[in-house]
């Protein structure tokens, strides 16, 4: 059968189709059988006879389109062998050949085969015609066989027309699916990008938060370590105890970070505690006098870790960058959640020509989560950075 386009409209396909067929019916099928009613004769019962095997085959094929009891193939010789009695019986036939053109476009499979069978169809009909009464005995006879001719002619148009729209309808449609194909893979490489893209951020943001800091830590301590052995050996023993112990967190870290142990970067405990546990590393390691107010906020476990990097981040900017004499840090319930405020008095910057990766990354990291990062600060007046996250009490 000639394919015709997959879509929405195959509802209405199906619908002009079971018009169709009760057109076929009504204007094919039942003129022979009408006319003859009132006829006992032997054209009378090769009339209804013929019109009845012509309904019973025809339902047939289309009472189980999947698996037909007579094949549409097999219907159409039917439909041809019908057509030449018919019109042998009756001396007419033009009406239920030019009815019948359909069919042949719609069962025969191919283009070439439609137009074959309904020429046979022609041919027969006219035979029949012809057969029937002499060409010259009456002129309602050859106005059948013209018309039959017509009818065939206009059919091969008409239906090649048909198929030719359909084919482009097809290559439209073929195109459209190769170019969705194409956009969605498309659209699937930009998320695959995009995810390794923020992937890369992430770990290069864990690395910045973690691991570089820990690493600038141990440089820093080492070199104290170095200038006190001769003076002050406590305090370098100190100092190397804490290299030792920053080195192990580094690991843990590292560790984290490439999957071969479970997700940490949090001692257990409240946020208060681990922040108090940085805080006084801090102190011991840069000798800078810390003033804490750290309320016991109740937040889930991402935004106890998201402000434990915040600390950490802003403890290793005070100490590389501020020069500060003091530091206080401050941890309460805000207006929408908890908010962090660290504060130094330290030589302050300008904060718009700030190109450090480390405050876009405490940034990304709050928003993220909902929150927002504040960062006041201008040369000589010290820095204040304020955190501020919503927090949704799971603990």
């Amino acid at each position: 059968m000639t394919r015709l386009p997959q879509s929405d409209d195959r509802f209405r396909l199906r619908a002009l189709r079971r018009w169709y067929v009760a057109g076929w019916v009504v204007l094919g099928i039942f003129p022979p059988v009408v006319s003859v009613l009132d006829d006992a004769g032997a054209t009378a019962y090769w009339s209804i006879g013929l019109s009845a095997a012509l309904a019973l085959c025809y339902a047939g094929v289309s009472a189980r389109p999947r698996r037909p009891v007579l094949r549409p193939q097999a219907f159409l010789g039917v439909l041809v062998a019908a057509m030449g009695a018919l019109a042998l019986v009756r001396g007419d036939g033009a009406a239920l050949f030019i009815v019948s053109l359909p069919q042949f476009w719609l069962l025969a499979g191919s283009p070439r085969r439609a137009i074959a069978l309904s020429a046979l169809a022609a041919a027969a009909t006219v035979t029949g015609i012809v057969r029937h009464q002499a060409w010259d005995a009456q002129e309602f006879a050859a106005g059948n066989v013209v018309f039959t001719v017509i009818g065939w002619l206009a059919g091969v148009l008409v239906g090649l027309g048909v198929v030719r729209i359909v084919e482009q309808s097809d290559e439209r449609a073929g195109r459209l699916g190769a170019e969705l194909e194409a956009a969605r893979l498309r659209l699937a490489e930009a998320h695959r990008l995009q995810g390794a893209t923020e992937e890369r951020e992430r770990l290069a943001r864990e690395i910045h938060d973690t691991l570089a800091q820990g690493f600038a830590s141990i440089i820093v301590l080492a070199e104290a370590a170095a200038a006190g052995l001769g003076t002050d050996p406590r305090r370098a023993a100190r100092h190397l105890l804490s290299i030792e112990q920053t080195a192990r967190e580094n690991l843990a870290e590292a560790r984290v970070l490439v999957g071969s142990a479970p997700q940490s970067g949090l001692a257990p405990g409240s946020i208060a505690a681990t922040l108090r546990r940085t805080l006084d590393r801090f102190t011991e390691d840069t000798g800078l006098p810390v003033t804490a107010e750290l309320a016991d906020v109740v937040c889930d476990r991402p935004t106890r870790i998201a402000l434990l990097r915040c600390t950490q981040e802003s403890l290793a900017n005070i100490r590389k960058h501020a020069a500060a004499s003091q530091v206080a840090v401050v941890l309460a319930p805000g207006a929408s959640g908890v908010e962090l405020e660290i504060t130094d008095d330290g030589k302050g910057f300008v904060v718009r020509d700030s190109r450090g990766f480390g405050l876009n990354g405490m940034r990304r990291r709050l928003a993220e989560l909902g929150g927002e990062l504040t960062v006041t600060s201008s040369v000589g007046d010290g820095t204040r950075v304020l955190a501020a996250l919503p927090a949704d009490g799971r603990g």
